[in-house]
């Protein structure tokens, strides 16, 4: 996922939890209130990059609209412009700052799977049929 889009997404999942009104956090809501504001400018306000973003600040918890989300971003090219690269990592860093803002969340589901987070490693070793380890 860019970084835009993550921005933006636990940017709305912060807000929807209610966050907003400590100092901090009304820095981290105006650093996206900033972000919304240059897509606005750049896409226009019936983009469908704004809509997007509209639609899931309606449904925060909505994977499907996440990935939206995410397409639009890439279609609109917004994850490649400059100006909102920039507001996207002023906001990711405000949110980072925030109590509990710096987390590692994974979630893998199927089979054969390693996953592993800043720096570590990880395998799965298979053994072949037939071949006792």
């Amino acid at each position: 996922m860019d970084p835009v889009t993550i921005a933006t997404v636990v940017a709305i999942g912060f807000i929807a939890k209610g966050a907003g009104q400590a100092a901090g956090e009304k820095l981290a809501n105006d650093a996206y209130e900033k972000l919304k504001t240059i897509l606005k400018r750049k896409f226009g306000e019936d983009s469908e990059v704004v809509k997007s973003v509209e639609n899931l600040e309606a449904r925060p918890e909505s994977w499907g609209r996440k990935q939206t989300l995410e397409e639009e971003v890439e279609a609109s090219g917004a994850d490649q412009d400059p100006e909102v690269r920039e507001a996207a990592q002023q906001l990711l860093d405000q949110l980072r700052a925030q109590p509990g803002g710096e987390q590692h969340i994974q979630n893998a589901v199927g089979s054969y799977i390693a996953q592993a987070d800043r720096g570590s490693t990880a395998e799965v070793r298979v053994p072949a049929r037939g071949i006792k380890p």
